[in-house]
């Protein structure tokens, strides 16, 4: 897809925003309103949460971890350890993004159980800050750019040019973006509230420091293995996708001007864009809907031509190229 100028503060300034011939005006529809949700009766089947196959996937997460782990210690060779290094990039990313659909409310209809799956065995294991993290990321759904979004200086600015990119890409993968992302959490100890915060992941990442240790006999499993690879590989992986997501859009109402949509595959969805996760643009067009639901309610937006062939960018590597283009 073309970079496009678009009339954001400077009328001159480049940005990936989909041209306006990519953005029919085909709303509402049958089965979809002005705003691209779907009405009942389809509504209410994209929303239906599927609990007991979400704990399978929880648990199938937690085994996939366990087992790359017990692959490479059981192996003992430094090839080994380095395929587990690079390959918890990737566990991270869907620690993450179960994560963020416990923040939505979306992984168990149990809201108590929701929660503390969410907490204690996916947000904490990934760092995350689980109740702060649901408050800024409902903010980031109320009005993407808008003047209470969390994440503009991370999606602003795009494109940018090929020596930048590689600048930041560089930060992530030597772990400057991860010491700038620990700092704030060993930080906030100092106080009663941030105790309460930063203590929860703090607490899980002992259990989980003492529990390699024990597994393997090698107490320098966690620093090198667990704590490394969230700082270094994770990071990389986590820009890669956010950029994706919402680098070089705008503030707007139409979530096709906020929100990019990247052509799927088996190899993106393994590495950078696990549990459906890149179908971005019908999460932000309903965040209401789960993820396994979320290519379901895709192609009822391209069904009613809202989202067009000229839209999406085919390729991950595709848009890469169109974000460092500047």
């Amino acid at each position: 897809m073309a970079v496009t100028a678009a009339p954001i503060n400077d009328p001159t300034r480049q940005t990936l925003v989909p041209p306006a011939s990519a953005l029919p005006d085909v709303l509402p529809t049958e089965v979809l309103t002005a705003s691209g949700k779907a009405k009942a009766p389809l509504r209410d089947d994209l929303r239906r949460i599927a609990s007991y196959r979400n704990v399978g996937t929880v648990l199938g997460l937690w085994a996939a971890i366990a087992g790359a782990w017990a692959l490479a210690f059981r192996w003992g060779q430094p090839v080994g350890y380095a395929a587990l290094f690079v390959w918890m990039g990737p566990m991270f990313a869907r620690l993450a993004i179960l994560a963020h659909e416990a923040a939505h409310r979306l992984l168990f209809r149990n809201r108590r159980a929701n929660d503390l799956v969410g907490r204690w065995l996916l947000a904490s294991p990934a760092f995350v800050p689980f109740e702060l993290y649901r408050r800024s990321h409902f903010a980031h759904h109320r009005e993407e750019f808008g003047p209470g979004e969390p994440d503009t200086a991370l999606y602003s600015g795009y494109p940018i040019t090929k020596a930048s990119w590689r600048r930041k890409l560089t930060r992530d993968a030597l772990g400057s973006s991860g010491w700038k992302n620990l700092k704030p959490l060993l930080t906030s100890l100092r106080s009663a509230q941030g105790r309460r915060i930063g203590g929860t992941i703090l607490a899980v990442q002992a259990v989980i420091w003492v529990a390699t240790a024990l597994a393997t006999g090698a107490w320098w499993a966690y620093p090198v293995l667990w704590l490394a690879p969230w700082m270094t590989v994770w990071r990389v992986l986590n820009r890669l996708r956010a950029i994706a997501e919402h680098g070089g859009m705008e503030r707007s109402k139409d979530r096709r001007r906020t929100t990019h949509h990247v052509g799927q595959s088996r190899l993106a969805s393994c590495w950078v864009v696990p549990y459906n996760t890149g179908w971005h643009l019908a999460h932000h067009t309903d965040m209401g809907v789960p993820w396994r639901n979320l290519p379901h309610f895709h192609a009822e937006l391209v069904a009613a031509g809202w989202v067009t062939p000229e839209a999406p960018y085919p390729t991950y590597r595709a848009f890469w190229r169109a974000a460092s283009s500047g």
